[in-house]
């Protein structure tokens, strides 16, 4: 039962369990446990670690074992408890407990291949990451998360403690996470495996400057895709989209994005445009060129039966087969129903099959990316079902509970991989959903078909700075929420305008939703109201004009961000205590952000408000653009917040100053 140093970690033989502990990567370790043997090739988002000379494994004549890896150690009692260390402070970060009384040790192999690992919970401890989740809060010291993709949730089990570490749940089975105030708990729901990696690091910097190391870092992102991009719901038409994007340029408004959203296709899985409607997409392009702009189209895994892809696909075995027999389906619209209107059940391709993704890109190469399309909308990437049919799901990594969250991971890997072999070397997707190491094949998440009030509004908020905080610096929202929003009604008017003034500080600045008058029935038909920024009225056009404006003097500074985060992980938007750690009182606010290392954003989300309390962290002087008035940090003011206008501050001796005022 003693420990043994193999390859340079440490290892522990039980008649339960195998147990092992490696150095990877600078000042970070790697945890494996199995009642049996462990799978050097089982998925996760690891990738393979640099040489760490400088880690020490040590064997105790207790029985017991250490090994120091840089900043962080583990030591290993003889019964197999596992407490992490600071090396620097030789303070305790995380320690493994008991689930429950009279168990034996910190992890559970239980029958059908679901595990558990505990850890220590501890006073005072603030946790962040773990993706999207719009439950309005930022320290989520407390919650029960679900590890489960689905609209509008990401789950990215990578957690960040205000103690100094960070933790990836290297395993996508679906499970959940216990933030407990007597314990932490991981639970995979199957798989046989327990699987993590811990860093430590003297700032939240540090720590996801080593988790990006560890799961890849971001590419840059795209020239074009820091200006704004236009999006409703949808446009059914060359002709219309075309329309808008020379509305934009005959008014002078900057315009770097137009999409193309779903049904413009003939069906599912044709993965091309529907000739009567969008007749010459290659002199669409070309002319959207001309003017500036990029397009993006809409791109789904949903595989519809007489589609140009369903008989390859489903002979070659790339779709995702269900546990009750045949093909997972599920009904979606389609054109060829043999109904007004009607749906037909559709299969899906599986992205975790390599074949099925080289599939993919062929079609999307061949009828997309050959015309000039610069980005694909990987939308309902989930993939979007029922729990109770998900659950059903077999995929080529394994069943749903034991490998569904890799769903997201390898379709935005295929796409990316697809588009570095063609020479783009800034890969970027936009994603509905994401899972640890999405950021490194270029994802852009954003949070789905999210409501269109003021409190889904400051939900956002906490949420993007979550994903900030799980290594994906590229995340965006659908600019005055997605389901509804009527532009003749001055309380929406005034949501959207507070919320397109939030998104103009946003990593990535984006118009998008469904608009009163909506389509009645959820058909291949079916398209929303006016959503331009002209559609809501003189008031808010000027506003709306103005952000635009000052989007576009914004980009060269998210230009520097960008090359931050490709070299560090460090994401653009991001908690005040990211730059200011020293500062506690900086680690209590959510629903303030930093736009890189000099832009703080205060955003307004009630409705009426004209002014707002804004705390100014310790350890710089803040300028107000609007009045030029500089402030001491560690002050709390009620800023004025008038409905042109969000409260703003810029460092002191920031250059990026002179760009808001």
């Amino acid at each position: 039962m003693s420990y043994r140093i193999r390859a340079g970690g440490l290892e522990r033989h039980t008649g339960a369990e195998v147990l092992r502990m490696e150095p990877w990567g600078p000042d970070a370790l790697r945890v494996r446990a199995a009642s049996g043997t462990i799978d050097p090739a089982a998925p996760g988002a690891l990738e393979a670690p640099s040489p760490c000379p400088q880690a020490e494994p040590f064997l105790s004549e207790d029985g017991g074992a250490r090994l120091v890896n840089g900043r962080i150690a583990v030591e290993a009692t003889a019964d197999g408890r596992l407490r992490f260390l600071d090396t620097a402070s030789g303070r305790e970060l995380l320690a493994e407990r008991s689930p429950f009384a009279h168990h034996t040790g910190a992890r559970v192999h239980a029958p059908g291949g679901r595990t558990e690992q505990s850890f220590a919970a501890y006073d005072g401890e603030r946790l962040h990451g773990l993706g999207q989740h719009l439950h309005g809060r930022l320290d989520q010291k407390g919650c029960v998360i679900d590890l489960v993709q689905s609209n509008t949730v990401a789950a990215v089990p990578f957690l960040h403690s205000s103690r100094g570490y960070g933790l990836l749940w290297n395993n996508p089975a679906t499970g959940r996470v216990e933030l407990g105030a007597d314990a932490t708990r991981w639970t995979a729901d199957a798989g046989g495996r327990i699987d993590y990696w811990i860093t430590a690091g003297g700032t939240p910097a540090e720590v996801l400057d080593s988790y990006t190391r560890a799961t890849g870092r971001p590419p840059l992102l795209p020239d074009w895709a820091s200006g704004f991009w236009q999006s409703r719901l949808r446009y059914r038409t060359q002709d219309e989209l075309l329309s808008v994007a020379r509305e934009y340029r005959r008014r002078g408004l900057p315009l770097s994005v137009i999409v193309c959203d779903f049904f413009h296709w003939p069906r599912m899985g044709d993965w091309r445009f529907e000739e009567s409607e969008w007749p010459d997409p290659t002199a669409m392009v070309k002319e959207l060129a001309d003017l500036g702009v990029q397009l993006a189209v809409s791109v789904w895994p949903t595989v519809e039966p007489d589609s140009d892809a369903f008989d390859g696909l489903r002979s070659a075995g790339h779709l995702v087969r269900d546990a009750d027999g045949g093909l997972l389906t599920f009904r979606w619209p389609s054109r060829f129903s043999g109904q007004e209107r009607g749906s037909r059940p559709m299969a899906y391709y599986d992205a975790t099959h390599p074949g099925a993704r080289a599939e993919l890109w062929r079609r999307l190469d061949a009828n997309y990316r050959a015309l000039g399309v610069a980005c694909f909308w990987l939308d309902a990437c989930e993939p979007d079902l029922p729990p109770g049919i998900a659950e059903r799901a077999v995929y080529a990594a394994g069943s749903a509970a034991e490998a569904a969250n890799l769903y997201p991971l390898e379709h935005v890997r295929g796409v990316a991989e697809g588009l570095r072999a063609a020479g783009e070397d800034r890969p970027l997707s936009l994603v509905r959903a994401a899972w640890a190491g999405s950021q490194r094949h270029g994802a852009l998440l954003w949070s789905g078909d999210i409501p269109t009030t003021f409190d889904s509004l400051g939900r956002q908020i906490r949420a993007g700075l979550n994903v900030a905080m799980s290594g994906i610096p590229w995340w965006n929202t659908d600019i005055g929420g997605f389901s509804g929003g009527d532009p003749q009604d001055p309380a929406y008017r005034e949501l959207l305008i507070r919320w397109f003034q939030y998104g103009t500080f946003c990593p990535v600045m984006r118009l998008h939703g469904d608009r009163v008058p909506n389509f009645p029935a959820f058909s291949t038909d079916m398209t929303g109201g006016p959503n331009e920024v002209w559609s809501y009225g003189e008031e808010a056009y000027g506003i709306l004009r103005a952000h635009l404006a000052l989007r576009e003097r914004l980009r060269p500074y998210l230009g520097t961000l960008s090359e931050d985060a490709h070299r560090t992980g460090a994401p653009p938007m991001r908690p005040l205590f990211f730059d200011f750690p020293e500062d506690e009182r900086a680690w209590g606010v959510d629903d303030q952000f930093l736009l890189g290392p000099d832009v703080l954003v205060a955003p307004v989300y009630q409705a009426g408000a004209r002014s707002r309390r804004v705390y100014l962290p310790s350890g710089a002087r803040w300028l107000d653009p609007a009045t030029g008035r500089a402030v001491e940090g560690g002050t709390t003011l009620d800023a004025d917040a008038p409905l042109e206008r969000l409260p703003v501050f810029v460092r002191e001796g920031a250059e990026v100053g002179g760009l808001l005022r």
